[in-house]
């Protein structure tokens, strides 16, 4: 079944990581960082990994390294562990998808990007799956790996799906063939895994592929937009923006 996104993930911009700010002790995917977007009535973008004890923990890299002042896998620590590591200019820990659901509340629309993990046992699909059960308000998940989303199709057939998309040059992803970059910049798996929309490179959307997607009624969301002007540009193609680093523009 191919959800729709619903119409306010359209009208809202969208919040890199939640509405982040280090020098006011926001950082990205903190509590802090969720609140105020919240409160400024912005949408909310999130990534989440995957604690030691299954538990979907909201934060974006799979080291701890960069984020915090503990090192190593995200996945070698539990999520009370994980909750006590304190964020680099935040008060407190890493939150777990729980918490973050608790705090949005349905008051504005939260995006969900599933991270990539290794290897792939569908455990933080089937985390977040678990944690998105009777949650109420505006909400949808996405990946770069296609894979996690057929799972999400199974585990939470209700909430919309979406693709993470790129251009997929070569330099950027030394780890695929090039082969594998040239098919993946067409975004093949936007049927198979019955999505609703996709989330695409800014600097990319002017690609065939993308108007044909739109054509077809997909919605385009598209990362990471930094000022007013790139916004405008981004605009005349994508449906809405995910940003950081300046407000983006509301609806009236």
């Amino acid at each position: 079944m191919r959800v729709p996104l619903p119409a306010m993930f359209l009208r809202i911009p969208i919040a890199h990581r939640a509405l982040h700010a280090r020098a006011e002790g926001r950082p990205e995917n903190s509590r802090a960082a969720v609140r105020a977007a919240v409160a400024a009535g912005y949408g909310i973008e999130i990534d989440l990994q995957l604690s030691a004890d299954g538990v979907a923990m909201v934060f974006h890299d799979a080291e701890l390294d960069r984020l915090t002042a503990e090192t190593g896998p995200v996945f070698a620590r539990s999520a009370a562990d994980l909750g006590r590591i304190r964020l680099r200019d935040a008060e407190d820990g890493i939150p777990t998808l729980a918490e973050v659901l608790d705090l949005v509340a349905g008051k504005v629309p939260l995006l969900i990007e599933i991270k990539a993990q290794t290897p792939t046992n569908g455990a933080l699909e089937r985390a977040t799956a678990q944690a998105l059960t009777g949650y109420v308000g505006p909400v949808a998940v996405m990946s770069f790996d296609p894979e996690s989303m057929a799972r999400m199709a199974e585990f939470a057939p209700t909430v919309p799906r979406g693709l993470t998309t790129c251009g997929y040059d070569y330099a950027d992803w030394p780890e695929l063939t090039h082969a594998e970059c040239d098919m993946l910049r067409e975004i093949p798996d936007y049927d198979r895994v019955l999505a609703s929309f996709i989330s695409h490179e800014a600097h990319e959307l002017g690609r065939n592929r993308i108007s044909e997607l739109k054509s077809g009624g997909a919605a385009v969301l598209c990362w990471t937009i930094r000022s007013a002007e790139a916004e405008d540009e981004a605009r005349r193609i994508a449906d809405n923006v995910t940003f950081e680093g300046y407000l983006a523009a509301k609806a009236s």
